[in-house]
């Protein structure tokens, strides 16, 4: 499951403020080999194998990084990589060290940030890696962060996983803001009362229908979807060369990948139709 938490307060915003506000603490569990991150509940938040801290061990997380599949080779790796929730650290790990872009996390809970110091090998900041204690939400309506992101990776969850925090028309607007031209944002969608329909339909309202793609569900029921501003889909023979490039030089199973990409589905197409038309009787 993915990270953020918010306040017993709901009242997240108030982070930098003078007022206290209590944080649901993160906890760890071990298991062979592997260290899980918890929010003081049984869902899982992230996870790092321990004898290899920089291999992104669980499958919802390898596939937050399908964008690689959208973008040039000789731009793959260049501009600045921004994690919205900073889960066990994997992404922003892999982001800094094995792709070596400038990588920026933002993570409201300070008890996640002490934990990924502490517990999973999450570096100090550098001059290639910030971690923010700041709202998302607040982060991406910022317009001093629009136009700075190449790539977006959001996976926002609370301890009761139930559904992401931040999952309205108006905060993906934001992150399509956030994304400099050519840029892509992968979203993880899971949770009991989480909707993949309303969700992608959200997101492609922003980007257009001709900009959102999903990976088929993980056995676990992660969703991944990708979405891009202005991005131009190459010739299948481009996507495979692309595939073995990122399965040769950053062992993820890019192949695999290609195989389950879907566009959006005839019911998130027919909503949005009828959202336009509705608009348009207004």
């Amino acid at each position: 499951m993915g990270t953020t938490a918010v306040s017993k307060h709901r009242d997240s915003k108030d982070n930098k403020g003078g007022r206290t506000t209590e944080w649901v603490g993160a906890t760890l569990s071990e298991f062979d080999g592997v260290r899980f991150l918890h929010l003081d509940s049984i869902w899982v938040q992230g996870a790092m194998r321990m004898k290899n801290p920089e291999k992104l061990e669980l499958e919802y997380v390898q596939r937050m990084m399908a964008w690689l599949l959208w973008r040039d080779v000789r731009e793959m790796t260049q501009g600045q990589a921004v994690q919205l929730g900073l889960g066990a650290g994997a992404l922003t790990r892999f982001c800094r060290k094995q792709l070596k872009m400038k990588t920026t996390a933002v993570e409201i809970n300070p008890t996640v940030i002490s934990a990924n110091r502490h517990w999973f090998h999450l570096p100090d900041d550098d001059e290639r890696l910030r971690v923010l204690n700041e709202d998302a939400g607040v982060w991406v309506a910022d317009a001093a962060n629009w136009g700075s992101a190449q790539v977006l990776n959001v996976d926002l969850y609370d301890h009761e996983a139930a559904a992401p925090v931040l999952d309205d028309e108006a905060f993906y607007a934001d992150c399509h803001r956030v994304l400099a031209d050519g840029g892509l944002m992968t979203v993880n969608l899971f949770g009991r009362s989480a909707s993949f329909t309303r969700s992608a339909a959200r997101i492609a309202k922003v980007f257009g229908s001709d900009q959102v793609w999903h990976l088929t569900p993980t056995r676990e029921g992660n969703t991944i979807v990708v979405a891009g501003r202005g991005v131009a889909v190459p010739e299948r023979e481009v996507l495979e060369q692309r595939a073995a490039h990122i399965e040769a030089r950053h062992d993820l199973p890019a192949t695999k990948w290609l195989k389950l990409v879907r566009p959006l589905p005839m019911n998130v197409i027919q909503q949005l139709h009828a959202a336009a038309a509705g608009d348009s009787d207004e």
